[in-house]
């Protein structure tokens, strides 16, 4: 390479000021101007929403709303040990990643370049006639081709990074909070079949000594073969209530462990679901509360703002590009020779490129564009709808159960006193043993159902909870740091 000489300083302020003036003008951007859509539900619930409960559920920290401690230590484990909420977490680093990177190209890259080289030029290609051997060496700075952003293509990339990293940080704000709903739902039912298979094994018991006494009774001749096999049937329909219960518990001791990611010991010991004090009358507040409070509706806003600011990347494609390219260093044909006085050498190359022709790819990018805009958009109102709905079936539901449970509690009471004089009429000869055997009968059935009435109402506290945003907190703020 010839040597050239150095550049003058007025060169290098020209080329400075270039970039300056690049990064400013770099700052024109043609997305549209972003506009929350209208939320397309009620400003209302169906249902009342007031509370008794002195915190939000967003305030409401999960181990306050859960005051188990046997619970509060699976969620404890399956924060830290969850599969799926793992995943959400390096989702989250895989998206940052991302953003760091389209924003990376909002400035030019400085390289250090250096190259070498040795060419042979032939005898009928040289000015002389005779072959020559020629060497190059080469060593400075260089800034790649950098795009000059003056209709901001790369600054709406960047900004579509960003949005979508919020939106994956919100979306494993959100999968925190299910799972902690899951992981309480999964040891309630845990717990309800452990009740209810408790239930079964005594009533089994008590049934086997029932058919002892039968058994002595037909073979002394004071009752009937058919009272003896009625007396049968309810202990093999106890055997069969204990088989299917062991099953059930067992598969939900399965799916608990799978939330929580591992086997959890020295747990402290477990509730009956009556002595369970979960907070149940949290206040609902207004729906407009819910697009902040909400992580999938926040998450699913930011995947809004990201496919609007790629209509504005779309868009700039329409226009010309312009980038830079430029190196600053020393040049010489010999090695030693590199740094010696007059070796400097500089480049400077600007280019433009301007879309005449593309077969209507860019239009098509543009029409993509809006098209994912709009599937945003309707993303985005049914994600607010969805969150509508669930707090509207839980608060409707809150109210009818406690009455269900109320209600299964009178049932169950009148249950046991109509065996009591069952018992006592079969005793004196009044009432027949299939009187005896229904009431039996039906009293395992209310305990059974009172069992399952309370899980209900218990999950129907933790689906508010949950549809209310709460269940991110560990701890509850406290009332005067709300106030």
């Amino acid at each position: 390479m010839a040597n050239l000489s150095m550049p003058r300083p007025p060169r290098l302020l020209q080329l400075c000021a270039a970039l300056a003036l690049a990064g400013v003008l770099g700052g024109c951007s043609l997305a549209p101007t972003y506009e929350r859509p209208q939320a397309p539900v009620e400003t209302a619930y169906p249902a009342a929403t007031d509370g008794r409960a002195e915190l939000d559920a967003v305030n409401l920290g999960w181990r306050q709303f859960f005051p188990d401690q046997r619970l509060q230590s699976l969620i404890a484990a399956a924060l830290e040990n969850n599969r799926d909420l793992r995943t959400a977490v390096l989702n989250i680093e895989e998206a940052r990643a991302q953003y760091q990177i389209a924003r990376a190209d909002l400035l030019p890259s400085l390289n250090v370049s250096g190259s070498a080289a040795r060419t042979r030029t032939a005898a009928n290609q040289s000015l002389t006639g005779q072959p020559y051997t020629s060497n190059s060496y080469q060593v400075g700075l260089a800034v790649p081709a950098y795009e000059l952003d003056f209709f901001g293509r790369v600054r709406n990339l960047k900004d579509a990074a960003l949005a979508t990293y919020l939106s994956t940080e919100e979306a494993k704000k959100s999968a925190q909070i299910s799972l902690v709903a899951q992981v309480a739902q999964a040891y309630l039912s845990e717990r309800s079949y452990a009740e209810q298979l408790l239930l079964a094994e005594q009533t089994l018991k008590s049934r086997e000594d029932d058919i002892q006494l039968a058994q002595k009774r037909l073979d002394v001749g004071a009752s009937s073969a058919l009272d003896f096999r009625l007396t049968q049937t309810l202990v093999e329909s106890a055997r069969i209530s204990k088989a299917q219960l062991e099953r059930q518990r067992a598969q939900a001791e399965n799916a608990l462990t799978l939330l929580v990611g591992k086997k959890v010991s020295d747990l402290p010991p477990s509730q009956l679901l009556s002595d369970e004090k979960i907070v149940t009358d949290i206040p609902a507040g207004l729906p407009s509360d819910l697009l902040t409070n909400r992580p999938d509706i926040r998450s699913a806003e930011q995947s809004l703002i990201a496919t609007n600011a790629n209509i504005g990347a779309a868009r700039a494609a329409f226009f010309p590009s312009i980038s830079l390219t430029g190196s600053f260093g020393t040049a010489s044909s010999t090695l030693g020779g590199l740094f010696d006085s007059g070796s400097g050498a500089w480049s400077f190359g600007p280019s433009l490129s301007l879309p005449i022709f593309d077969f209507g790819r860019n239009s098509a990018n543009l029409d993509l564009a809006e098209v994912r805009k709009n599937k945003a958009v309707v993303t985005y109102e049914k994600t607010i709808q969805t969150a509508f709905r669930e707090v509207a079936d839980a608060l409707v539901a809150r109210g009818s159960l406690d009455d269900q449970v109320k209600a299964q509690e009178a049932f169950l009471s009148a249950q046991q006193e109509r065996l009591k004089l069952t018992d006592l009429r079969f005793k004196n000869g009044i009432a027949s043993s299939l009187d005896q055997l229904d009431a039996q009968r039906d009293l395992f059935s209310a305990q059974q159902a009172l069992i399952q009435a309370r899980q209900l109402r218990l999950n129907n506290a933790i689906d508010l909870y949950k549809a209310l945003g709460g269940g991110l907190n560990e701890n509850s703020v406290s009332l005067a740091a709300k106030q």
